[in-house]
């Protein structure tokens, strides 16, 4: 069943029309007249979504004492909603959330250094993905607190640029021939050059005496990143995204017609490519890293979620160019740089919401450079909730208005 096209009621009035994405009872997202993007709860209420991944019970202290409670932990720091992850603390206390169906292991999965997909050009991902939805989405088909599915909750797409690894046209070029993207790949590859391998090998500026070499070459994580290697790494990446992003949307849909299809979620950023792909009518709202805002404001009809919210990672904390201001502390430089993103995310008009990346510190972190909202001994990360919840209530304010 596609997308409600129904017109909103009379009292919403305002919106754009054909912008409605949802169904009447269930949380929705509909654009108004002067182009920012709403996302409504069941009761057709302006919800700035502000959620938390990984939300989950704290053990007791070791002289017996009860965890604190998560939701009201939650509430105390303004957020509404509960992510990814979760054990279901704050879902179990009434608080909306997402949920994600993890398509990856209904199929083949390509995997490696900085990848993680599903093989999505398996004549069989499509069934795959039919019955994977109707296994997981059918259960909650009914659940107004259900605020929308996320494909997969921890994909990993491949950066040629960054970090010098291998592209993820190179990645499929180098797997096994039992991967239909393997066999995709070359076929797609040498299309582009008129079957020839020789010719591939000359726009791309490396020596590809055969296949195998690709595969060599991959094998010891070197990158072929030259300017013409790079053009068809982005037109395959923007295909594999497609084919994702399509079946993922169509199966979500058969199962659980009323429920919002919001992307997939990414280790690290995606890329323009995928961005591009992560858009109605699959996806009614993506879900793209907050550092790739950006990219996502290059499609004005598409409401976003920024994803991964956080700023305990290095670009946070790297010294600031001139005069005083580079005189920061570590921890400064890491704050200011904070709020300069929380404005940017404030005033772009395609973002409902977002979501913090952790609910905990990640092994080895230390504080204040860590990224949880709770530390590994259950103490409040002040150096983020204070700043977080003064976002969240000038949000709960405005977005709602």
């Amino acid at each position: 069943m596609p997308p409600s096209a129904e017109p909103l009621p009379l009292r919403d009035a305002g919106w754009r029309a054909g912008t409605r994405r949802g169904a009447e009872g269930f949380f929705q997202v509909a654009q108004e007249m002067g182009g920012r993007w709403r996302l409504l709860d069941p009761a057709g209420e302006n919800f700035f979504l502000r959620a938390v991944h990984g939300v989950r019970a704290a053990p007791a202290g070791g002289d017996g004492e009860l965890p604190a409670d998560p939701a009201a932990r939650l509430r105390a720091w303004g957020f509404n909603a509960v992510g990814l992850g979760a054990d279901g603390a704050g879902r179990d206390d009434g608080l909306p959330f997402l949920a994600a169906v993890d398509f990856s292991p209904a199929g083949s999965v390509i995997t490696g250094p900085g990848v993680r997909l599903p093989d999505v050009f398996d004549p069989e991902w499509p069934r795959r993905a039919l019955a994977r939805a109707a296994e997981v989405c059918t259960p909650l088909a009914d659940e107004q607190a259900l605020i929308g599915w996320v494909g997969d909750a921890a994909l990993e797409w491949p950066q040629p640029v960054a970090g010098g690894r291998p592209g993820l046209l190179q990645r499929c070029l180098s797997l096994e021939p039992s991967f239909a993207a393997y066999h995709a790949a070359w076929e797609f590859a040498l299309a582009l050059h008129g079957g020839r391998l020789e010719a591939m090998a000359q726009a791309w500026g490396a020596a590809l005496v055969n296949k195998e070499v690709v595969r060599t070459l991959t094998r010891t994580e070197q990158a072929i990143a030259s300017r013409g290697y790079l053009r068809d790494d982005a037109r395959w990446t923007r295909e594999f995204a497609r084919r994702y992003f399509t079946a993922m949307g169509a199966a979500v849909r058969a199962a659980d017609p009323r429920h919002l299809v919001l992307g997939a979620r990414t280790l690290g950023r995606a890329g323009a490519q995928v961005v591009a792909e992560a858009v109605f009518p699959a996806v009614d709202v993506a879900l793209v890293d907050w550092r790739e805002l950006s990219v996502a404001s290059s499609h004005p009809a598409q409401p976003v979620i920024a994803g991964d919210v956080g700023w305990a990672g290095a670009e946070f904390q790297r010294p600031l160019a001139g005069g005083r201001v580079g005189r920061l502390t570590t921890l400064e430089r890491m704050l200011r740089r904070a709020r300069a993103g929380l404005a940017r995310l404030e005033r772009n008009p395609a973002v409902v919401g977002y979501a913090w990346a952790r609910w905990e510190d990640g092994p080895g972190e230390q504080p204040p450079f860590a990224g949880g909202l709770l530390h590994a001994n259950g103490t409040e990360a002040r150096e983020h909730t204070e700043l977080i919840a003064q976002f969240n209530a000038r949000m709960a304010g405005r977005r709602t208005a």
